[in-house]
């Protein structure tokens, strides 16, 4: 059988050394009690340091669900609010037609009216001088017309013509007299119905005159 030594009696701690040790134990403890046990598991920090070291928070969490265990009822969840953005308001105003813009609208001098029947023909013109200008527009409110602008030669040997179209709904433009004389517009309607034509006209010119 084999005998272990005996320690040395020098070689044990002392009554002052194990009441040290003991006394750093014990303040270890209670360091470690409410730095770290007490704010990691019932949330409470007396010193701070433990929502410092974030185990406060971790003990709140823990108190928590133990409640909701208890109750069976879950606590509130936190709901984000998203502030509610009005959209501007924005206010469209027409504006009034300037001075320049109302002279910019043209004005007619004359208007003549007329209704055509199927096949029917009609003549308007203006009396004017060489060299006088006129300006014009003239549309229908259904179907089409053949349409001639022109001027018969003073003599009577002829006409001299400016434009013509067939099946048109209008036109608009200007002239200028090539000679004293009439001129004017000649239509006829080949779109099987009746057609009502407008004409309007200004410039230099001394009378407007139903040909036919």
């Amino acid at each position: 059988m084999f005998n272990a030594n005996m320690p040395n009696k020098d070689d044990l701690p002392t009554t002052a050394q194990l009441l040290r040790s003991t006394g750093v134990a014990l303040v270890i403890a209670v360091v470690a009690l409410f730095g770290a046990v007490l704010p990691a598991e019932y949330g409470v920090d007396p010193t701070g340091a433990g929502r410092l070291l974030g185990l406060t928070q971790m003990g709140e969490i823990k108190q928590q669900l133990a409640e909701e265990a208890a109750t069976g009822e879950p606590a509130p969840v936190p709901v984000a609010v998203v502030p509610e953005v009005a959209e501007p308001i924005v206010e469209v105003s027409t504006p009034e037609p300037s001075e320049e813009m109302a002279e910019a609208l043209p004005v007619w001098t004359d208007e003549v009216s007329l209704t055509l029947a199927p096949d029917e023909a009609a003549e308007v013109k203006l009396v004017m001088l060489k060299g006088a200008g006129a300006k014009y527009e003239w549309s229908v409110n259904d179907g089409n017309l053949n349409c001639e602008l022109h001027a018969d030669f003073p003599d009577g040997d002829g006409f001299h013509s400016y434009k013509k179209a067939r099946g048109v709904t209008g036109d608009t433009g200007e002239f200028t007299a090539a000679f004293d004389g009439a001129h004017g517009w000649y239509w006829r309607n080949r779109s099987g119905k009746d057609v009502t034509v407008t004409l309007r006209v200004r410039g230099d010119y001394s009378e407007v005159k139903r040909m036919m």
